[in-house]
């Protein structure tokens, strides 16, 4: 496409060849595992674009092109889950020895992987506060090979100012690792603030619909060679099908968001207004403390946030969620259903001072008016 375009024109086509293919506007999904070379030189020397199942099909390429242009990437892989694109590229560029920096708000499956395997492993791990910026700095070792940042962090949303900790760890010479789910690349640019690797569970937005296991992990220049090797020596590729249900999905993501987006911040606002709730975690929010680096770094919000109630504990947090009848009682986000959790403080490293049981909350694509009633009934069942 020439000249720049608006998001939603760009989703709609990227990674849109129609007349490579017969004019369908659709790529095909390409099931592969053998690909036949057309003489043994060829076939010796690799000398054809594809060669294998596991290095890419068509489709796999398609969705590839639309995700480097969305992230301003050299290049991205894709994995079968939210958290293999988690440990792929920490496997990638960690080794005995090396220290790992973690932010502590990170999700929770990145800190067992972390202490559970790569600890095994001889690496070092050490986990900071979310609102360091540069004072970073002082956590930095002589052996930090990787600063590992998400933003909002998982179920307590704090924010971070990446670019601060992206210029401190880079002159340490650390790579910068950014899980940036909550956010899509849509709403944030990791690499456009000096991050290395930007992480996807691509489960969420991108696939929209509660029925795929995707993960994509998008590198720059300098990064990209190492960890497309790491997933062939790994082997953790992803099917044509998946691929193809995901591209799907991002041509919708743009007006899903939005819709998540507006949904999320007029039931937050509401929240506030509640007499049970003590406070409302969501950084789109001029009460959230961290407003201020929101506004500065992001281009919108998403549906997903949590809220604190005012005092009680896990039997007050069960009362409300049992009452719900639309927002379904599961894990994972970013589907078309609402979603209620309960958050587990318990893995944190630093103090967490809460008033009451924390509540996430998924946004879905429901009417506000039936979700708010939800949730009444949520408080009511708290006498």
């Amino acid at each position: 496409m020439n000249g720049p375009k608006g998001p939603n024109t760009r989703l709609a086509h990227l990674g849109n060849r129609p007349h490579d293919f017969h004019g369908f506007v659709n790529p095909p999904v390409v099931r592969a595992s053998t690909v036949l070379f057309p003489d043994a030189e060829t076939l010796t020397a690799r000398r054809q674009k594809y060669t294998y199942g596991t290095q890419g099909t068509p489709t796999t390429d398609a969705l590839a092109d639309a995700v480097n242009d969305l992230e301003g990437s050299a290049g991205t892989i894709f994995v079968p889950s939210g958290l293999a694109a988690v440990t792929v590229p920490l496997l990638a560029f960690l080794s005995a020895g090396d220290h790992l920096l973690i932010v502590d708000s990170v999700y929770g499956p990145t800190r067992r992987f972390a202490n559970a395997m790569l600890t095994r492993f001889g690496v070092e791990v050490d986990y900071y506060d979310a609102e360091i910026g540069a004072g970073i700095a002082a956590k930095l070792k002589p052996n930090t090979k990787v600063v590992f940042t998400e933003s909002p962090g998982s179920n307590t949303f704090e924010l971070q100012d990446i670019d601060a900790v992206a210029a401190v760890a880079h002159k340490a010479g650390a790579i910068v690792m950014m899980d940036n789910t909550w956010a899509t690349p849509l709403y944030f640019r990791p690499l456009d603030h000096g991050v290395d690797i930007s992480i996807h569970a691509a489960t969420k937005y991108p696939a929209g619909h509660s029925d795929i296991l995707f993960g994509m992990v998008s590198a720059n220049a300098a990064c990209w060679p190492r960890l497309k090797d790491t997933q062939t020596n790994l082997g953790t590729c992803v099917s044509s099908d998946e691929a193809y249900q995901v591209l799907r999905g991002l041509r919708t993501m743009g007006v899903r968001l939005d819709r998540h987006r507006d949904s999320a911040l007029a039931l937050a606002a509401w929240l506030e207004t509640q007499p049970q709730v003590d406070r409302v975690l969501h950084p789109g929010l001029p009460s959230h403390p961290q407003h201020d680096l929101f506004r500065r770094d992001f281009a919108g919000s998403s549906g997903i946030f949590s809220f604190v109630l005012k005092g009680g504990g896990a039997a007050e947090a069960a009362l409300f969620l049992n009452a719900l009848t639309i927002f379904g009682l599961g894990f994972s986000w970013g589907g078309y259903e609402s979603l209620a959790v309960p958050v587990n403080l318990d893995d944190r490293t630093l103090p967490q001072a809460y008033a009451g049981p924390v509540i996430r909350l998924q946004i879905g694509l429901e009417d506000v008016a039936d979700l708010r009633a939800d949730l009444e009934a949520g408080f009511s069942a708290l006498g």
